[in-house]
């Protein structure tokens, strides 16, 4: 199988992952390799399927709250206007969350994160340092935990 959230997981499970946040029951919570969107996380279904609706019952329920929960912690964290939510699949066929920040002005005109230039987007500029990166997955794995009890 070639699949690029598969990949993330395993180095999740190998301890090489530098954007994993933590683990929750159904999912794997990272940040974005690349940060044009302050705060932008991923939840990454441990079941690999390609459509939500193929979840088993219970499962997708949990998924379900579980990325709300994760959400909302992105929310408290980052201090956005809006929060986008999008599970697209298009490219990575596997489940998977895009949690989006939105702030005014953060792309050239109103709509969708999607409607940035790739380049820009992706522009290695956009990744977060070290340091920088673990204060972002301290602060969201504490929220995070706060918004579980």
């Amino acid at each position: 199988m070639n699949c690029l959230i598969c990949e993330r997981i395993e180095m999740i499970k190998q301890g090489i992952n530098p954007y994993f946040v933590m683990e929750l029951e159904t999912g794997y919570v990272v940040i974005g390799d690349h940060q044009h969107f302050k705060g932008y996380t991923l939840f990454l279904s441990k079941e690999h399927t390609t459509e939500l609706h193929y979840l088993p019952y219970d499962f997708k329920m949990k998924y379900l709250e579980e990325m709300s929960i994760v959400a909302e912690a992105v929310f408290n964290v980052f201090k956005p206007e809006k929060m986008n939510y999008e599970l697209l699949g298009n490219g990575d066929t596997h489940v998977h969350w895009h949690l989006f920040p939105r702030v005014t002005g953060d792309t050239p005109k109103k709509g969708p994160v999607w409607w940035l230039s790739r380049d820009e987007m992706w522009d290695d500029s956009k990744r977060p340092d070290e340091d920088e990166l673990r204060i972002m997955i301290d602060d969201l794995k504490e929220e995070i935990n706060k918004l579980l009890i």
